[in-house]
């Protein structure tokens, strides 16, 4: 018999190393290398003997005639959009957040609107009679649960609710083809643990093994299976990173808890679009939809205030105004602090670059702050264009002009390049009372871009230098002292 062999895995990364260490390499977390069992492989004497069973081929026509998968709609429709329209059956979905930050309380109100029969008020869409979903915390008690359902509101609802987290077990008790489960909340896959593993749970191979068994027996059985996954510091979620491969959609809850507004994302969705969002707002009574985003974090907007400019945004299919704030100020140290929220530092620095090297501002020795407000986070270049007008605002100390909005990337040379679906953008600022736009101009010279919800005026830049000359000022610049 072939002897098992021993390993050393990073619980953050996953990285693999012959021998244990304090500190991994990869990722430079301390106390994190866990010693693993590696399965002893079969024998070479044995192979002849031991061999595989010849699996079933199909063809890509379904012998049914299904062409599309029929999903389990919540009538949550900020959750249904992110995931593409609804939960596939069979398919297995992650989604990570913050501590504290709304997963629980999200999927309960999920879990409990999909369960709920079609006569009652806490659902609104069209799955039949017997939808039977499972709740199972590995995390809290049932109690615990229940408080958080009663608070909600949700109590009332036809949920299964269980704390376990031993795996067999967990599939063992959903394994009734009398009424089948459709949905398996687990919360969360770094609780479970598989009893023929010498690995304590949250361990690579406990978080890797269990996710794939409760994965194989949900697309066996046509169940969707939902994991919550912790996250580490740096915002990805923790355990190997084989895990979000192995799922079908991963989600991220994310926002500012000194704000209201949650924002779900979908960063990668196999039978939906990626990128898209889903904006909620914290309330007493759990998460509520939020239905205009735009006018919701442009309601507290200061018209007439240096350094705020609107930006035109697209998450995912759904174009969103949001307001980017920035704050230009002398400093006396030799290092000017640069403070980002919302946004990447990384693009902030290299807009300062262009803005001083392709127009001859003054900037880069101030101290500049720089927030995307309502605590939303903003991925997509086309944000260099508001952020440029912001900080030349800021540091003229000249209020934009009202009704304006901003979009467009800025390139190394100073150039304002085209970025993807302006109409969206311009239909949505016009749908909001807005009368001009500042966009990438159009040098492939098609018909201009037309706002079919209003009148709007477009303005094209083509360069970094024609958005500094218009809106200077006869105001000195602030300078560095």
């Amino acid at each position: 018999m072939a002897k098992a062999k021993k390993s050393y895995s990073c619980n953050q990364c996953g990285a693999i190393t012959t021998k244990w260490s304090g500190k991994c390499e990869s990722c430079g977390e301390w106390n994190c290398i866990s010693e693993e069992i590696i399965e002893a492989a079969v024998p070479k004497g044995l192979s002849a003997s031991h061999k595989g069973k010849k699996i079933e081929f199909s063809s890509l026509n379904d012998a049914q005639g299904r062409t599309i998968y029929p999903r389990f709609i919540s009538g949550i429709a900020e959750f249904d959009r992110v995931t593409g329209g609804g939960l596939v059956p069979g398919s297995a979905t992650l989604i990570g957040g913050d501590p504290g930050i709304g997963k629980s309380t999200l999927l309960l109100q999920a879990v409990a609107a999909l369960s709920a029969p079609p006569d009652t008020p806490l659902r609104s869409n069209e799955l039949k009679d017997g939808t039977r979903c499972v709740y199972v915390s590995g995390e809290e008690s049932t109690d615990q649960v229940r408080m958080r359902a009663a608070r909600l509101g949700l109590d009332q609802a036809p949920v299964d609710l269980a704390a376990a987290t031993n795996v067999r077990d967990i599939l063992a008790s959903v394994e009734d083809p009398a009424n089948p489960v459709k949905l398996l909340i687990i919360d969360s896959i770094q609780t479970m643990y598989i009893d023929n593993i010498d690995s304590a749970p949250g361990t690579v191979t406990q978080v890797r093994t269990s996710a794939q068994e409760i994965i194989r027996h949900a697309k066996a059985r046509d169940m969707a299976v939902i994991f919550v996954g912790h996250v580490t510091k740096d915002g990805q979620i923790a355990g190997p990173r084989i895990l979000e491969h192995m799922v079908d959609t991963v989600l991220y809850f994310e926002g500012d808890r000194s704000h209201q507004f949650r924002i779900l994302r979908a960063v990668k969705n196999r039978f939906g679009p990626t990128d898209e969002i889903g904006v909620f707002e914290m309330a007493g009574e759990g998460l509520r939809e939020v239905e205009n985003p735009s006018e919701i974090f442009l309601s507290q907007r200061a018209s007439n205030a240096a350094g705020s400019a609107v930006l035109a945004a697209l998450e995912g299919s759904r174009p969103m105004l949001v307001e980017v704030q920035a704050l230009v100020a002398p400093t006396s140290f030799a290092a000017p602090r640069r403070s980002v929220l919302g946004w990447d530092p990384n693009r902030l620095a290299m807009i300062v670059a262009v803005l001083e090297t392709r127009t001859g501002l003054q900037i880069s020795g101030c101290d500049i702050f720089l927030n995307i407000a309502g605590g939303i986070r903003i991925n997509e270049p086309a944000a260099d264009l508001a952020v440029a007008a912001a900080l030349i605002s800021a540091l003229q100390n000249n209020p934009l002009p009202p009704e304006t909005v901003f979009f467009g990337e800025v390139g190394l040379a100073g150039e304002v390049r085209r970025i993807a679906q302006p109409d969206l953008r311009l239909k949505e600022a016009a749908k909001l009372g807005f009368r001009e736009a500042f966009i990438p101009a159009n040098k492939n010279k098609k018909p201009p871009h037309k706002a079919k919800a209003g009148e709007i005026r477009i303005s094209e830049i083509d360069h970094i230098q024609k958005l500094a000359d218009l809106f200077s000022s006869a105001r000195p610049a602030v300078r560095a002292v």
